[in-house]
């Protein structure tokens, strides 16, 4: 999944236009080329972590498809954290993959029919995964296998782990037991250790907020195209457009705040009884996380198609023939007849500001209304 968020360069432009393009794509784009379709995320702060996620989660079905070739070829590696929203297929992929390596139907993995597949969940009445269910899926990979397939570690709610837990398991990620495969399935992946994470090769999972987010994205696309259609772009314009943006943002964060809540009350008839207080405190501010980060990251989903639109109008000022909004490609050409290559990539600039100040938390509504004051303003 080779991604890259700027221009190609048309093979039949001239020496002078390709260069041309070229310094284009390197001013606009600020990202690498990934030369695998998973990444090992080290060193990870949270936010990187989100930003990660959303850029490049994988439907189920592609991601087991990558797995599946890697395991053909021998290139599997050892550990791997499986993320995404509630309903995303995180156990489904698990129980695929463990599938793939170990023999047992994969309608099996979780169930007592399951042969050197070792599962490890919250347990205790604090709802925690606890060092003492660690040390026993540890030992339990000691053993040797008694067919040629893998042994298989699963940690559904990785997360839940204690933090003497995680210390623990440290050493198997460094040091894995021959023929092991180890699986953690997280749909909080900031709540886990730095160490935890620079461990695993990240399969970030696109939920079924995929859907949502891309019809937020074909509302924001028309806000767009008629801006296109407005021959005077005054400040009262501009912020009107700032306004209906943040609306936008606000029936997200109602949406997954609306989400969330249901999944707690769903916990909270589930547990109550076998749990204690303190459980339910931490699992509200585990909800409470897990909707800023959903909010986060569809949010960002929304500026990256700003800048899809931005770039779609600077590739048709140089007259390449890619678009990454083709349903706008006639209201974007407009604009790259309106502004100069120069406009174009001084406003895609400021969005950059705009994302930049957005990832260091200074007041939203505040940085989006200077950043559309100017970016929508001619």
């Amino acid at each position: 999944m080779n991604q890259r968020n700027g221009l190609f360069a048309d093979e039949s432009a001239s020496d002078e236009s390709q260069a041309e393009t070229r310094r284009i794509d390197e001013a606009i784009s600020d990202k690498k080329l990934a030369v695998s379709p998973f990444r090992r995320v080290a060193g990870s702060s949270s936010a990187l972590v989100s930003h990660f996620c959303l850029k490049m989660a994988f439907v189920r079905t592609t991601a087991l498809e990558f797995l599946r070739r890697a395991y053909e070829q021998n290139r599997l590696a050892h550990a791997y954290l499986i993320t995404g929203a509630p309903g995303s297929g995180k156990e489904l992929l698990a129980a695929e993959l463990a599938s793939l390596v170990n023999g047992t139907p994969a309608k099996d993995i979780f169930s007592a029919k399951a042969r050197e597949v070792f599962i490890a969940r919250p347990e205790s009445k604090s709802r925690r995964i606890v060092t003492a269910q660690i040390r026993a899926l540890e030992h339990a990979l000691q053993m040797r296998a008694a067919n040629r397939g893998r042994k298989v570690a699963i940690i559904p709610d990785a997360d839940r782990l204690q933090i003497e837990a995680a210390n623990a398991f440290l050493k198997t990620l460094e040091e894995p037991p021959k023929d092991s495969l180890l699986l953690l399935l997280s749909a909080l992946p900031e709540a886990l250790p730095e160490t935890i994470l620079s461990r695993c090769i990240s399969i970030p999972l696109a939920s079924d907020g995929e859907a949502q987010s891309k019809k937020e994205e074909e509302k924001l696309v028309k806000l767009l195209q008629q801006t296109s259609r407005q021959t005077t772009w005054s400040i009262q314009f501009a912020y009107r457009l700032a306004q209906e943006f943040q609306q936008l943002l606000r029936a997200i964060r109602e949406e997954v705040k609306h989400e969330t809540d249901d999944a707690l009350k769903r916990e909270e008839t589930r547990y109550k009884e076998a749990t204690d207080g303190a459980w339910l405190e931490e699992r509200e501010e585990y909800y409470k996380a897990l909707t800023e980060s959903l909010y986060l990251q569809r949010r960002a989903a929304l500026v990256e198609t700003l800048f899809a639109w931005w770039t779609d109008a600077l590739r048709a000022s140089n007259d390449v023939a890619q678009r990454d909004i083709p349903t706008a490609k006639q209201e974007t050409a407009t604009l790259a007849n309106r502004f100069s290559t120069a406009e174009i990539l001084w406003r895609i600039r400021l969005l950059e500001e705009l994302r930049d100040h957005l990832g260091r938390n200074v007041q939203e509504s505040l940085a989006i209304e200077v950043a559309f004051l100017t970016i929508f303003t001619a």
